[in-house]
């Protein structure tokens, strides 16, 4: 592969002044507005769960208009990067209107390497979050360090792909439940993608051990499990108040997958905020269907701790342990990317209702979503009301955030004082 000069310095990339480059049309409209337009799912979700479209533009602020190491330019144009391997033109379209200098972005999209060995690794992990999060390895994390990526940066990059990647699925379901609100946009083409994930041909881990040597789960599973990170997390008494206050509402301080990801504190705040306003409102879809929505994308993203946890809260909800468990146990076949081909055949047994809760999440978790306007009839087939459908739609894409920090920053591994048989 070639090398792009120009990318030598990637604080240096872009300019730090992002506010000059946003769309000239409508500069203070809220993000999902801008996105989606006048859409009817998008005003349902703003008026009976405001929480959710609230956080969710607090995400991206923190991400965009906080302080970082990297300009907000360069976190732009990786999120462009984003957009095009998810198909998300409008993603895609509205990144690159935030970014002043698109030589970066063209060299990476044509397969180049940057020379600088900073941004190079930097961006190796985007591909890995974005495309094959299963497939990343405790060794990533090793390079990452080489190249002089600290843990908040590596946690910063993590949060910033693995939201584009909830933002790119929850504006997808939102624009087929009322395709005619964007039908007319003037979108981007997506251009051909030439970047081949550093991580390709490799298989998704199922070891018996983790790098530590705990018990590691090697199929999916209901039970509990934990989770240990590759990245150092902040011990408990090393701690801020901002960061405690990032994730108390989920967790106490002795969880340490919430003290990693509080390395970007204004993120995890909207994040855990988001969190339970999509799981935990009374109103809406079935609780224990939402809870299933979640376990599907971990099935698809291969990600073993997720669905454990959320499989979990599905069959303890609805009470339906074979028809969960049905699901747990598809053997999806998957690309040298680990990408998964035929993903509806999660719902393989089910009764209707499941079928089409399960095909219909399942498609939006794709890499490249699927969920059409032929799904969204089939939801409101079932009789669901369109707060039901939306509370669907961002419940499935929450998880695309969530698969995907799990999956790069660390693994599983069964409680310390349970038999792994």
């Amino acid at each position: 592969m070639t090398t792009n000069s120009s990318a030598s310095d990637p604080s240096a990339a872009q300019s730090s002044d992002s506010s000059a480059a946003l769309p000239a049309e409508q500069p203070s409209t809220p993000l999902l507005s801008a996105l989606l337009g006048e859409n009817t799912a998008l005003a349902v979700l703003e008026d009976r769960k405001p929480t959710v479209t609230q956080q969710t533009q607090a995400a991206y602020n923190a991400l965009y208009s906080a302080t970082h190491p990297l300009p907000a330019g360069l976190l732009h144009t990786l999120a462009a990067v984003v957009a095009v391997q998810h198909g998300s033109r409008a993603l895609l379209t509205w990144h690159l209107g935030q970014v002043d200098d698109r030589a970066l972005f063209d060299d990476l999209i044509a397969g180049t390497t940057p020379a600088d060995p900073l941004l190079a690794a930097l961006v190796d992990f985007v591909d890995t979050v974005s495309v094959s999060p299963a497939l990343a390895q405790a060794p990533d994390q090793d390079a990452l360090a080489t190249a002089g990526a600290d843990p908040d940066l590596v946690v910063l990059i993590g949060q910033l792909v693995a939201f584009e990647s909830y933002l790119i699925r929850l504006v997808a379901g939102l624009t087929a439940l009322d395709p005619t609100a964007v039908a007319d946009r003037d979108l981007l083409p997506l251009p051909a993608l030439a970047r081949t994930p550093h991580s390709r041909g490799r298989e998704g881990e199922r070891s018996a051990l983790t790098v530590t040597g705990r018990s590691r789960p090697t199929a999916f599973t209901r039970e509990f499990l934990d989770w240990e990170p590759w990245v150092p997390a902040p011990a408990e008494d090393e701690l801020t108040e901002e960061q405690i206050e990032s994730f108390a509402s989920k967790a106490s301080t002795g969880n340490v997958y919430f003290r990693l990801i509080s390395r970007t504190p204004g993120v995890t705040l909207a994040r855990s905020t988001l969190d339970n306003a999509v799981f935990t409102s009374k109103e809406g879809l079935d609780k224990g269907e939402r809870e299933l929505a979640a376990a599907v994308s971990s099935k698809v993203n291969d990600c073993v701790y997720c669905a454990s946890v959320h499989a979990r809260k599905a069959e303890q909800r609805t009470h339906r342990a074979e028809d969960v468990d049905r699901m747990l146990a598809i053997d999806l076949t998957r690309d040298a990317d680990w990408v998964a081909s035929d993903v509806e055949a999660l719902a393989a047994g089910q009764d209707e209702r499941w079928t089409v809760l399960i095909e219909t999440a399942a498609r939006l978790a794709a890499l490249v979503p699927q969920f059409d306007e032929a799904d969204a009839g089939r939801l409101r087939a079932l009789g669901l009301a369109e707060l039901e459908i939306v509370d669907h739609v961002a419940s499935t894409a929450f998880f695309g955030w969530a698969n995907r920090l799990m999956l790069t920053l660390g693994e599983p591994h069964w409680p310390d004082t349970q038999d792994a048989a």
